[in-house]
Parts: structure tokens; sequence; C-alpha cells
């Protein structure tokens, strides 16, 4: 028997295998404290891992921009975990003629920058204006580069903006909306109608409210009274449709694109889009997918760090604003759209300055109205900033105690209860520019149909 243990032990030795004494019971706190350490670690690995190839995806999507005079030919990468320093301006164009969407929207012999929203956010990211402008405001065009480089257009003077696409793409758009609003663009992109398709679906749709029965054969577009959720096709036939809506005008489908984009910003605010890595990822790619960018905005940190000042800004500081212009006039301006120098003086004096402003009476616009079932029941639109703000920027950057909140309407005022120490200094109301058109994000308008 002794000879039989001696050739074990020799042979458990050879397999390298120990022989110890009883092992102690686990201890059930410890054994779950490892579990889920265990548990943590691998999360976070993991999600640092999704991260980086969804930025990986996001980044190969954005291709290498577009080159825009004056401004970096690369971007400079920012970290997505930091905010966002300073203001900045970024101009967004539609365009009619993407030569991936084939004769589904009727075939044109040009593109053409029809839609030209030029967004301001304030250095203290405190207010924001998104200014449209009409295809068909006459402005003067600039000489400029060819997208090839192999030369310059040179200006054709005085010319619809629409127009500025076919004179040099991209760059041409920027060009001349920097020389109409002396406000400097950061940033750009072009989207495209498959852009807006798939923008809409990221969101998982954008509810619209329409005064009256709408229906525009030119688009397909085909709405009920009331409130409706649209995405896809349905998104894009909203946005574009002229014939069905307002007076049947260019000016008229501003109104409704811009309460079509207050919705939009109330809906990814009350979802939390900005803020939930899913959608915000779909959303990403959508966009990544179907814009042309300028180089500068080739960045997914840079992107990341805008859409967190989009989340922390009061809804009712951000404006939604026609250029100013009037119709009726003659010469050039025959059919078009004539600028209203003094009120365009007016508002573009108000963003270079970061200074916010509030919108006259009446002045949601001809394509618009106030919604009748609006504050009737609890909002679920509003995000966690919306609602009245009393904080405004002092010249040194601080917060202004007791400063009334800008708004799209004019009245606003401090939130109750607050008063200033005696002797001290509140910080004047915003200015109000009469004779814009348009609204606040935090107005909720229905969208008149034609002829009504």
């Amino acid at each position: 028997m002794s000879d039989v243990r001696d050739r074990s032990h020799r042979l458990n030795r050879a397999r390298g295998i120990a022989r110890h004494g009883r092992l102690r019971r686990p201890r059930p706190l410890g054994a779950a404290a490892r579990l889920l350490s265990g548990v943590v670690a691998v999360a976070l690995v993991s999600s640092a891992s999704v991260a980086a190839i969804a930025a990986k995806q996001v980044s190969d999507d954005l291709g290498s921009g577009v080159v825009i005079q004056g401004q970096p030919t690369a971007p400079a990468h920012r970290s997505a975990l930091r905010s966002y320093q300073g203001g900045f301006t970024v101009l967004v164009v539609g365009t009619d003629n993407d030569p991936d969407q084939g004769t589904s929207y009727g075939e044109r012999d040009a593109t053409l920058n029809d839609v030209n929203i030029l967004v301001h956010v304030s250095a203290d990211h405190t207010n924001a204006t998104a200014v449209s402008i009409p295809r068909d405001l006459v402005a003067p065009i600039p000489a400029c580069e060819k997208p090839d480089g192999t030369g310059t257009v040179p200006s054709p003077g005085q010319q619809p903006i629409n127009t500025a696409w076919g004179a040099g793409g991209l760059n041409c758009v920027v060009q001349t909306v920097q020389s109409l609003t002396g406000v400097d663009v950061q940033y750009s992109a072009a989207v495209s109608f498959n852009g807006v398709i798939e923008m809409s679906n990221a969101v998982g749709g954008v509810p619209v409210c329409v005064a009256q029965p709408i229906t525009d054969p030119y688009t397909g577009l085909d709405l009920p009274a009331g409130t409706t959720t649209l995405q896809g096709a349905d998104a894009l036939a909203f946005l574009r449709s002229r014939h069905g809506v307002g007076d049947g005008s260019d000016l008229g489908r501003i109104s409704s694109q811009q309460a079509f984009l207050s919705s939009l910003l109330r809906t990814v605010r009350s979802d939390r889009t900005l803020t939930a890595p899913p959608t915000l990822y779909k959303l990403a790619r959508a966009a990544a997918s179907n814009m042309s960018l300028s180089q500068s905005l080739g960045d997914v940190g840079t992107m990341v760090q805008m859409g967190r000042a989009l989340q922390d800004l009061p809804l009712d500081h951000v404006n939604f604003v026609q250029y100013p212009g009037t119709t009726g006039g003659t010469g050039v301006y025959d059919g078009k759209v004539q600028p209203d120098v003094a009120t365009a003086t007016r508002l573009f004096a108000a963003i270079r300055a970061d200074r916010p402003f509030s919108l006259g009476a009446d002045s949601t616009g001809i394509g618009s109205e106030a919604d009748p079932e609006a504050g009737t029941g609890p909002d679920q639109t509003a995000g966690p900033a919306a609602g009245p703000s009393t904080a405004t920027s002092a010249p040194d950057g601080s917060a202004a105690p007791d400063a009334p909140a800008p708004s799209g309407t004019p009245g606003s005022t401090s939130a109750p209860g607050s008063s200033s120490a005696p002797g001290s200094t509140s910080t004047p109301a915003p200015e109000t520019i009469d004779g814009l058109q348009g609204q606040s994000a935090d107005e909720r308008t229905c969208t008149r149909a034609f002829g009504s």
C-alpha cells in the first residue's frame, strides 16, 4: 500500500498537480463582489469598444470633406468628453438634385441650394438663432473658386441666392452667405433629400400640427388637420411642400419648415436623443452618410460637443427666423425677394454680438399660426431646460441674476418671486426686433394650408 501511495504521489507531481489541504468555503459577499467587479470591467471595456467602433464607422462615413475658402483644410480634433468652448456658426444647405436620388423627385437641369439655414450658438451657450434665407432672396454672388480647384468662376452679380451652388458648390454658398450677413461661417454642410429622410427616421419621427387638411400633388403630401408624426418620405414631402402651405410661396414654406424644426428640437430634447448613445449614433451615421461636410466639420468629437451645447440650451432662447425681405419689388427684384436691409442690420448685429433678442407680435409668418391646443395639457415635448429662464450672460461671462428670458413672443419677464437687491442693476430685457418672421423653439405652432 505504501508503494502505491508513493507511485501516485510521483505521478501527480509529474502531471503538475499540487495536493493541498481542504479548500476554504467561499464567502458569499466576497464572491458577489468579485463577480460584480468582473461584470463592471467587462461592461466598461465593451462600452469603450462599441464607442470606438461607432466613432470609427462615423468617421469613415464623413469622407475627406469639402474645401471652403477661409476655413481650415483639416478639422481641429476635439475630445467628445469635453464641452464645446465658445460660440460657433454652421451653415446647413439643402440641395434639390442629389445624383443618388434618381428621378423620384423630378429631373432638374442644375443643382440649386433651395434651403439655406444659418445657425449661430452664442459663446456662453445661452442662446441660439437659426436664420432661414429664402431661396429667391436676391444677393450679390461673389467670385468663387471652382470645386475642382481649376480656377475661379467670375461673380454673376445680383442673383437669387439659390444659384450660388451652381457658381461653385458649397464653398460658393458659404462665401455668399458670409458676404450677405457679415457672420463668419466656421462649419458648413449640404444635405440631400435622402439625408432628410434618413435623419427623420433616426429620431423616430417628428410630430407636426396642421391647422387645416393639406394636399399637395406636387410632393404627394396628404395630411389631415391636427397633429401627425412624420418621418421618412412623409417628412420630406412636408418640408418640400410649397403649393400646399401658406400662400403657395417659398416664404410660406419657410414658416412650416420652422414649425417642423422647432418640433424636431423639442422632440430630441424630450427623448434625450442628444444624450442617448444608440439614437445619437443612428443620427450621426445618417448625417455623415447623407451630407457633404466642410473639412472643418469632419470630426466626430466636434459634432458631439455641438450636440451637447444644444442639449443645454433653454428652448425659449432658440429663435428660428426668416431673413427679412419683401416681395413686389421691381427690376432685379421683380418676382423675387428684396432684402429688408434695416431689419437685417439689426438682426445680424445682435447675432454677431451674441445678444439675445425677441420677436414682435404676430411674428409666426404667413405659413403657420399658434397651436390652439398648446398649453391646454401637460407639455410632453419640453426638454429639461425648457420653460422660462432667467439666466443671461453678464459682460464678464457670469450669470446675471433676474434677467428677463428672451422669447419668441413679447412680454417675457423674470421668474416669479425673483427680486433684485436694493441698488443692484438688472440685465436689460432683450431687444425686440419688429418685422422679423419666425418663432422660438418652445412655441408650438400649426402649419396653415394653402389659401386658408
